[in-house]
């Protein structure tokens, strides 16, 4: 997948000029709807399938600061996928090549009755996907 770049804003930062925590969070989700995007399932078109992917976990590990104006290149990996689990992985870098946090998230399938969806199943082609995309750490 192509980095997803994230310029930290002024409003992201605390009053010492560091990014605050919890926009880490907030890039992650950024850079997952890109991902999800440049290979064919955005937001939209996965709930119009009836497919909802509720965030079940989430992890950060802060290596590096970062501050206004910073231009954060975020890589996604797909670590798991069994069909109803998914967990990703975020690396999240500054230009200089520093890692400034690490993170990940874990999502389940749900339809609209908050039911679990059998992907293979169900979706065969986002199963499929998914399940190509894993990479071995």
């Amino acid at each position: 997948m192509k980095v997803y770049q994230h310029k930290v804003q002024y409003y992201e930062t605390d009053k010492m000029g560091i990014t605050h925590h919890s926009n880490y969070i907030r890039w992650m989700e950024e850079a997952r709807t890109v991902f999800l995007d440049a290979y064919g399932w955005p937001y939209d078109k996965m709930e119009e399938a009836g497919i909802f992917s509720p965030v079940t976990a989430v992890e950060c590990k802060y290596k590096n600061s970062t501050t206004f104006a910073e231009i954060i290149d975020i890589t996604i990996s797909v670590l798991e996928f069994k069909g109803v689990k998914l967990k990703l992985k975020y690396e999240m870098k500054k230009q200089d090549g520093q890692l400034a946090c690490e993170g990940y998230s874990e999502h389940c399938f749900l339809n609209a009755e908050g039911k679990f969806i059998r992907m293979q199943k169900e979706h065969p082609d986002l199963y499929q996907l998914l399940t190509d995309l894993i990479v071995k750490e």
